[in-house]
């Protein structure tokens, strides 16, 4: 035994879902659990993963969840090693999935006889004729008996060589005979038909020949019919057009006359030549030399004005020293003011004398320290005067000093004037210089004429650019006319070469061909109808033809009876050697595995029975029957139920352990086959499947503890899963 079920996971089966069962191990397992708990919905569950899921037939269960599809799988390992495969299955027509070596020498026949022992099996059993039959077939991995695989063989030959039987092999000759005949008569009426169709199918030729020339011709028809709408439309687009072409040349000659009337003669061309940027950088040039030429102008105006302003002063001043009468009075002031300066100290030192006199002749202090006062007061004065006399006379001075001033302030000015003038003859000089080189030179220096000149050749180069700028458009629309004639009239020589004219070809001409085309397209249309009457009139034929299917019946049904007649051969000659093979099979199962599986049965029945039945033996007529110690012989039909299905294990598990090379992955799944045994015979039976475990994994469902017990004590390695 290479591998062995380890685990059982149910995702959805009956009532079931999400339940895992093991590990298993790979001899003696016991599941145990009260009603309802899902054993025998798990043993159904095996063997539905292995061969298939039960499909509905009548009122039997299948175990189909209320909702989605059953399904699971099993994991089996291997024996001497750790590596595991899985198999499992959701729908039938989808198969096993994984690796499905584990069923690859069994069958679901085999699997439900020799593998699943169930106590309603045993008990159907007991109700068959061909329990013998069904066993042979188990031990040879087949679902038939091959001993009624004989019967059948010997009564389907004789059925194939019966002279007159239905579907015999006389009978299909004599009816492949008279087909034969029949096929002949209606071969030459096939020949008549054969000619008629060539002819159809020359017609079908012919007929696409001249439908193809009727649509040339129509189609050249109503390509002329076309062209000359076309020519027509061209030729009147052609004459607008050389109008219009005259029209705008006409008015070019005159948009260049004006031009040439208007234009500015006065204008330097260099000017006229100048770009935008050109023309901005020079405006701005001179707008730069007009600012210095106005600031030279500004300078030179302000230093003539200082100038004469000095000038002017300059003179005031001469003119005030050349006045007598002011010089006069200047004179007489410093006389009075000598003579003042005289004799007022003289008065006070009189007085003080006086004063002094009296006070020391009056003995008064007072008086003559007021006399001592008058004269150092007269000192003073005349300190004072003396100071007067020696003082020159000022006035002179400042105005000599003033007069001087004044006539180096002039000079200053009238320098600064000359240098004022100088730098606006250079500034002029600049002007006109840069004047005559940029092209400005008729404006002869002057600011103001160069901006005009500026002025007015902007005018004119805007005049000539609108000028410009019309004789253009004026010359584009007179190209693309002349274009657009040139595609016309070449257009229209296209158009009549492609209807066989020259390039110069008229209307007159396009309708002469038209008259031509009608005629051609009238002719071939009523070619056309009568090859279409003649190939109708061969197509009703050969239709009513093809609805006759005499001729294909008769073919068919020869056809028929000659592969029936090779069928029946080829099945006859398949049966004779199926008889003689299994000829050969039975006679060799019953020379070597009968025995041996009867003897092993046997022993297995004896022990299961306690001894009460020694043997079991096959009569003549195929019955089995048991024999005990006593020698007293009895049919199984006359067993008891329990005794019955104790007979029929020992036959399968006798069996199991003689074909050992079939199923050796699969367990033995026995559920609840020992409720209708009692103590003793079940201690035996546990024996015998304990014996079993020992080749094979046996795997037991039952709902009592004293199954339970009596598997340990047969076996106390055995493993125990409880649900």
């Amino acid at each position: 035994m290479s591998r062995f079920l380890q685990r059982v996971h149910i995702d959805r089966y009956g009532s079931l879902a999400g339940l895992d069962l093991g590990p298993l191990s790979p001899g003696l397992n016991v599941v145990y659990g009260p009603n309802e708990a899902g054993k025998s919905s798990i043993a159904s569950f095996i063997g539905g993963v292995l061969f298939g899921w039960e499909e509905a037939r009548g009122v039997r269960n299948t175990y189909r969840p209320s909702e989605g599809e059953r399904s699971g799988s099993l994991e089996f390992k291997e024996r001497a090693g750790e590596s595991s495969s899985v198999v499992s299955r959701v729908r039938n027509d989808e198969g096993l999935q994984g690796d499905a070596g584990v069923v690859s020498d069994l069958d679901s026949a085999t699997y439900r006889t020799m593998f699943w022992l169930t106590s309603d099996e045993l008990r159907s059993l007991s109700n068959t004729s061909d329990v013998t039959a069904r066993l042979l077939a188990a031990g040879s991995a087949t679902g038939t008996s091959p001993s009624a695989a004989y019967v059948e063989v010997e009564q389907r030959i004789a059925a194939l060589t019966a002279p007159a039987g239905e579907g015999s092999v006389g009978e299909l000759a004599s009816e492949l005979e008279a087909a034969r005949a029949q096929v002949a008569a209606a071969a030459e009426e096939v020949e008549l038909l054969k000619q008629q169709d060539r002819e159809r199918r020359e017609l079908v030729e012919g007929r696409a020949v001249a439908a193809a020339r009727l649509d040339e011709a129509a189609d050249r028809l109503e390509s002329l019919r076309l062209a000359r709408v076309r020519v027509e439309s061209i030729d009147a687009q052609i004459q607008s057009r050389e109008t219009e072409i005259g029209a705008l040349r006409a008015e070019y000659d005159q948009a260049a006359a004006e031009g040439a009337a208007a234009a500015n003669t006065n204008c330097p061309q260099d000017l006229l030549a100048l770009d935008g940027p050109v023309e901005r950088a020079l405006r701005d040039s001179v707008d730069e030399l007009a600012d210095e030429q106005a600031k030279a102008v500004r300078a030179v105006d302000a230093a003539r004005e200082n100038a004469a302003t000095s000038a002017a002063s300059y003179e005031a001043l001469l003119e005030i020293g050349e006045d007598q009468g002011a010089l006069e009075r200047g004179r007489t002031t410093r006389r009075f003011q000598v003579i003042a300066s005289i004799l007022l100290p003289v008065a006070f030192i009189v007085a003080a004398v006086l004063v002094f006199a009296y006070g020391r002749h009056s003995q008064s202090l007072s008086f003559t320290v007021f006399g001592i006062g008058l004269m150092v007061f007269a000192g003073l004065l005349a300190a004072g005067a003396l100071a007067v006399l020696l003082r020159p006379d000022k006035r002179a001075e400042v105005l000599e000093e003033r007069r001087k001033d004044a006539q180096w302030v002039m000079v200053q000015d009238q320098k600064k004037l000359e240098a004022a003038e100088r730098a606006k003859d250079h500034v002029d000089d600049r002007v006109r210089a840069f004047l005559d080189d940029s092209g400005l030179g008729a404006a002869e220096g002057s600011i103001r004429q160069a901006r005009a000149l500026l002025d007015d050749a902007r005018e004119e180069r805007s005049r000539l650019s609108l000028e410009n700028q019309r004789l253009s458009a004026l010359s584009m629309r007179i190209a693309s006319e002349s274009a657009a004639l040139e595609t016309l009239r070449g257009e229209r020589e296209a158009l009549l070469a492609e209807n066989g004219l020259a390039f110069d070809g008229t209307v007159a001409q396009v309708d002469t061909l038209i008259h031509d085309a009608v005629a051609q397209r009238d002719a071939l249309g009523s070619a056309l109808d009568d090859m279409n009457g003649r190939f109708d009139a061969l197509d009703r034929r050969l239709g009513r033809a093809l609805d006759d299917t005499t001729f294909d019946r008769a073919k068919a049904r020869f056809h028929q009876l000659r592969c029936q007649m090779r069928e029946r051969k080829h099945e006859l000659v398949e049966l004779l050697l199926a008889k003689r093979i299994l000829e050969k099979a039975i006679a060799a199962w019953e020379s070597r595995s009968q025995p041996e599986v009867y003897a092993q049965a046997s022993w297995l029945f004896e022990a299961l029975t306690d001894g009460a039945w020694v043997r079991m033996n096959m009569t003549p007529e195929g019955h089995l029957t048991a024999v005990s110690p006593a020698g007293e012989v009895r049919d199984v039909r006359h067993l008891s139920l329990g005794t019955c299905q104790q007979l029929y294990l020992a036959l399968r598990v006798a069996m199991l352990m003689q074909a050992t090379a079939v199923g050796r992955d699969i367990p033995v799944i026995a559920d609840d086959i020992l409720v209708h045994f009692d103590a003793t015979r079940r201690a035996c039976a546990a024996q015998v499947l304990a014996e079993l475990a020992r080749t094979r994994q046996v795997i037991v469902f039952t709902c009592h503890r004293q199954t339970v017990a009596a598997l340990r004590d047969a076996d106390p390695t055995l493993e125990c899963l409880q649900l």
